[in-house]
C-alpha cells in the first residue's frame, strides 16, 4: 500500500509542478520538508526519554496493570488479539487518555511505546496487525475533549467565545472515531487485507520488562495504610491545586464556564503524572531513579528509528504542497463537495489535515483571519481541525517506529475516520451554532 502511495504522490507533485512551471518550488519544499522530519524526529528525544522513563516506572510498579484491569472488557472487544493482562493494554490506555485532554506531548510517545509493545505480539515483522491497525484507527479519531491548538488561534483572533468549538469539536470525535473503529474492523474482515496463518511462533513480552525484573508487577502485594494515606495525600493536594487553578482569573476569562474543568484538568494532567508515577512506584519499594534511566535509555534509539520514515512521507508531502496539487485539487472538489454541504473555503484545511499538522494549523489561522474568529465557516474550520488527525504523519511515526512497511488496511480507516470528522464537523456546526 504505502509503496504505491509513496510513487504516486511523487509522481504526481512532479509531473503537476513540471506542466505548471513550479518545480523548483516544489523541489526547495521537499528539500525543506527533509529537514523539518529530521528536526521533528530529534524533538522526539526529549519527550520520548521522559515518557518511556515513566512508563517503566508505571509498569515496574503494576500501575499499568491496575489500568488494563479496569478497561477490560472494553479492551477486550476491541484487541481480542492482545491477552487482557499484557503491557500494551496498559500503554494504549495511556495514550488514548492523553489523547483525549489533547496532551500531545504525552501521546505520541505513549502510543509510540504501545507500539513497541504490540510489536512483541506480532507474528509477521514488517506487516501490521489487526490490534495495530485498530490502535491506529483509534488514534486517527481520538476523542478530544479540549482541543488546544484551536482555541489558542481563536483567542489570539480576538474571538468572543474562543471555546465555543469544544462541544461541537466533541461530538464530532465521537462520530469520527466510530466510523474509523466501525472501517477497521470491517476491513479487516476483507479477502484483500485477511492475514493468511503463520507458523512463526509470537515472541514473549519481554521488551517492557526485562530479564533481571521478572517478578509479575500484577502481583505486587497491596500498600499498606500508611502508604495509603501518603497517596490519598498526593489526590488531595492535587483536587486543591485544580479548585485554585479553577478560579484564576486566566482561567475564568479564557474558558467558558462549563468547560472551565475540562481546561483545569488539561493543565494539571502531565504535572500530575509526572510526580504520580514515580510516588506510586516508590511506595512499592521500586528504585524509582534507577528504574526511570533503565526506561529512558530507549528514547533515543526509538527516535532516531523513525527519521527514514518520516523524511520520506514528508518529503512526498512537500513536493505535492510545492508543486501546486493541493490548489489543483481544490479546483476539481470544489463541486462535488459543495453538494455535501461543505463550504468551499474550508477546502484547504480538509486536504491539508490528513497530510500536515503545521500546514494545517496555518491553514486555520488563515481561515479565521479571512472569515472572522467568531463566523461560522472559522468554527467549522476549528471544530474540523479538532475531530480529525494528520493520518499520513501518525501511519509513517508509529508504524516507523517498529519498521512496519506493510500497512494494510490501516490508512484506508484512518482516511475513512478523517472523512467522517469534516462531514460531522460542517453538519455538527451548522446545526448548534448556527443564529
Amino acid at each position: 500500500m504505502l509503496n504505491h502511495l509513496w510513487l504516486g504522490l511523487l509522481l504526481t507533485a512532479v509531473l503537476v509542478g513540471g506542466f505548471t512551471g513550479r518545480l523548483t518550488q516544489a523541489t526547495d519544499a521537499g528539500i525543506k520538508a527533509a529537514e523539518t522530519a529530521v528536526t521533528l524526529s530529534l524533538g522526539l528525544v526529549g519527550v520520548m526519554t521522559l515518557w518511556l522513563g515513566l512508563m517503566r516506572l508505571a509498569e515496574r510498579s503494576g500501575l499499568v496493570s491496575v489500568l488494563a484491569r479496569a478497561l477490560r472488557p472494553v479492551l477486550r472487544r476491541l484487541f481480542p488479539e492482545v491477552p487482557p493482562d499484557h503491557p500494551a493494554m496498559g500503554s494504549m490506555v495511556l495514550n488514548i487518555a492523553a489523547n483525549m485532554l489533547g496532551l500531545n506531548n504525552a501521546a505520541t510517545p505513549l502510543g509510540l511505546r504501545a507500539m513497541r509493545d504490540l510489536e512483541t505480539l506480532n507474528p509477521r515483522p514488517g506487516t501490521a496487525t489487526n490490534a495495530m491497525c485498530t490502535f491506529l484507527a483509534i488514534n486517527t479519531g481520538s476523542v478530544q475533549l479540549l482541543p488546544v491548538s484551536a482555541i489558542a488561534l481563536f483567542a489570539s483572533a480576538g474571538a468572543r467565545q474562543p471555546t465555543a468549538i469544544v462541544g461541537t469539536t466533541l461530538l464530532a470525535t465521537l462520530v469520527s472515531s466510530a466510523a474509523g473503529l466501525i472501517a477497521v474492523k470491517v476491513l479487516e474482515r476483507l479477502r484483500v487485507f485477511h492475514l493468511s496463518p503463520e507458523p512463526i511462533p509470537i515472541a514473549p513480552a519481554t521488551s517492557a520488562v526485562p530479564a533481571e525484573a521478572s517478578e509479575n508487577p500484577s502481583q505486587r502485594p497491596p500498600l499498606s495504610l500508611t502508604r495509603r494515606l501518603i497517596l490519598a495525600t498526593f489526590f488531595v493536594c492535587f483536587a486543591a491545586m485544580a479548585v485554585i487553578q479553577a478560579n484564576q482569573p486566566s482561567t475564568t476569562e479564557a474558558v467558558a464556564a462549563g468547560w472551565r474543568w475540562v481546561h483545569v484538568i488539561s493543565v494539571l494532567a502531565i504535572p500530575f503524572l509526572v510526580a504520580f508515577f514515580p510516588l506510586y512506584a516508590a511506595l512499592h519499594r521500586l528504585p524509582v531513579y534507577e528504574e526511570f534511566i533503565e526506561g529512558a535509555k530507549e528514547g533515543f534509539p526509538v527516535a532516531l528509528k523513525i527519521i527514514p520514515f518520516l523524511v520520506g512521507m514528508l518529503v512526498a508531502i512537500g513536493f505535492l504542497r510545492g508543486a501546486g496539487v493541493i490548489e489543483v485539487l481544490t479546483r476539481w472538489t470544489a463541486p462535488v463537495l459543495a453538494q455535501l454541504g461543505i463550504p468551499s473555503e474550508l477546502l484547504p484545511l480538509a486536504l491539508l489535515r490528513p497530510l500536515t499538522g503545521s500546514g494545517s494549523l496555518a491553514a486555520l489561522g488563515d481561515l479565521i483571519q479571512q472569515q472572522g474568529p467568531d463566523s461560522l465557516v472559522a468554527r467549522m474550520g476549528g471544530t474540523l481541525f479538532g475531530s480529525t488527525e494528520t493520518t499520513f504523519y501518525v501511519i509513517a511515526v508509529y508504524f516507523g517506529s517498529v519498521g512496519i512497511q506493510r500497512v494494510r488496511h490501516a490508512l484506508w480507516a484512518g482516511l475513512i475516520a478523517d472523512a467522517a470528522g469534516i462531514l460531522a464537523a460542517v453538519h455538527i456546526c451548522r446545526w448548534a451554532l448556527s443564529p
